[in-house]
C-alpha cells in the first residue's frame, strides 16, 4: 500500500471513529442537559470548549480533504506530515491532558469507536 493509500484508509477509519464519537457525546450531552437540535448541536461542537477535544480529529479530517482536494496535487512530504499527525492523535501522544482524558474515556464507553481506534492503530503500525 502507498502512503498516499493509507492515508486515504486512514482518513476513512478516522472519519468513522469520530462520528463514533461525536454519536456518543451527543448521547451524554442530550442525557443530561435534553434534545437538542443538529444545528444545536453542531454550533455545540464548533463553540464549546467541552467538545474542543473533538475538534482536533475534525480538522486533521478536513486538513487530508483539501489536501487531496489541492488542483495542484500534492507532496509526499504533505501526506507523510499527516500521517504523522495522525499516528500521533491516535497514539494520545499529546501534551494536552484533557484530550487525552475525553479521548481515553470516551473509547472505554464506546466499544465501536475503540475498536475502530485498534483497527486505525494497527493500519498505521503496519507501515
Amino acid at each position: 500500500m502507498t502512503d498516499v493509500e493509507l492515508l486515504r484508509s486512514s482518513r476513512n477509519l478516522l472519519l468513522t471513529m469520530h462520528k463514533s464519537l461525536v454519536d456518543l457525546e451527543r448521547s451524554l450531552y442530550e442525557g443530561m442537559r435534553g434534545p437538542v437540535t443538529s444545528g444545536q448541536f453542531l454550533n455545540l461542537l464548533l463553540e464549546d470548549k467541552d467538545f474542543a477535544w473533538l475538534r482536533k480529529f475534525s480538522t486533521l479530517i478536513v486538513d487530508i480533504d483539501e489536501m487531496f482536494a489541492q488542483k495542484d496535487g500534492f507532496t509526499n512530504e504533505a501526506v507523510n506530515i499527516h500521517l504523522a499527525k495522525m499516528r500521533q492523535i491516535i497514539a494520545m501522544d499529546n501534551d494536552d491532558e484533557d484530550f487525552v482524558a475525553k479521548y481515553r474515556g470516551a473509547l472505554q464507553q464506546n466499544s465501536e469507536a475503540a475498536a475502530k481506534q485498534g483497527e486505525l492503530k494497527g493500519l498505521l503500525a503496519g507501515n
